[in-house]
């Protein structure tokens, strides 16, 4: 008997399965703003001051009574901080409710259009995206006020199109399958269509999306606060703690340093995650991962 017909009589072991490989930029991800979003979290139930309590000495240092010390006006600052990261997840996840009614709406909408329809609801959507964000906000501010809210539906407005415009191309591409010609010759309708074959099919890349949003809509009302379109007095946005202690860099670094590190932190966790989502959602990457 030759080696060929042992090996071929020798049941073969099957090759033991990898375990699926961590995604540590998920993991990392979901660290940094998970330990932010507590923050924010806590600040609805507790406060170490009231935002308004002006009782603790101007610029002082770090010490027992004030762990990170207070700005011009003696304001403790690690109860500004907070304050702020509820305020940023706010007008994040505020932004991105909007982006995404409006933006997926829109955009199934605009998928179904063709020609010269198409072409021109393609062209609306570009110019919304051209629109600047800050512009935006001023005009809403100039027909309201300066508030959280307005900020954060001037952001989600403008977030809109650039969701539209992803939800027009994916769900055109669906719609061009044989699948949904098939569907549609057995009677079923569109809106039966739209909810069972479509917005399945485009969700993992919509949900990504809308993980980078985020982290835009956060530097965005950063942005605008920094320029007092954001949320008035006595709340402490990010932003608005940057622009106040500009002028007191040199001797107190802390009040801009803080805010500052803790919103890089929020926006690198937040792309981070949407990394790791698109990794974890990719077909392909799953299969590589087996």
């Amino acid at each position: 008997m030759t080696q060929t017909d042992l090996t071929a009589q020798t049941p073969q072991t099957p090759e033991p399965k990898r375990p699926a490989k961590r995604s540590y930029t998920l993991i990392t991800g979901c660290v940094l703003a998970g330990l932010i979003a507590l923050l924010a979290l806590v600040s609805l139930v507790w406060l170490p001051y009231a935002s308004d309590d002006t009782s603790g000495g101007r610029l002082t240092g770090p010490a027992g009574d004030h762990l990170l010390g207070t700005d011009k006006l003696g304001r403790d600052l690690f109860t500004q901080l907070m304050t702020g990261s509820r305020i940023a997840f706010e007008a994040g996840l505020g932004s991105v409710l909007i982006a995404a009614a409006v933006g997926v709406t829109l955009g199934v909408l605009a998928a179904f259009a063709q020609g010269w329809l198409d072409d021109t609801v393609s062209a609306f959507l570009d110019i919304l995206i051209a629109f600047p964000t800050l512009l935006l906000a001023m005009l809403i501010v100039a027909a309201r006020s300066a508030s959280l809210g307005s900020a954060v539906l001037a952001i989600g407005l403008a977030q809109s199109a650039v969701v539209a415009r992803l939800v027009r191309v994916l769900a055109k591409r669906v719609l061009a399958q044989d699948y949904i010609t098939a569907a549609r010759t057995s009677g079923t309708s569109w809106p039966r269509i739209v909810a069972g074959h479509v917005l399945p099919n485009i969700w993992p890349t919509l949900v990504v999306n809308l993980a980078l949003q985020f982290g835009l809509a956060v530097l965005a009302e950063a942005g605008l606060s920094y320029l007092g379109l954001g949320a008035p007095p006595p709340n402490a946005s990010w932003g608005r703690m940057l622009q106040e202690a500009q002028a007191t860099f040199i001797t107190a670094p802390a009040g801009a340093l803080a805010p500052g590190i803790l919103l890089v932190l929020l926006v690198i966790g937040v792309n981070l995650i949407a990394d790791g989502l698109r990794d974890a959602l990719d077909p392909a990457a799953r299969r590589r991962r087996a």
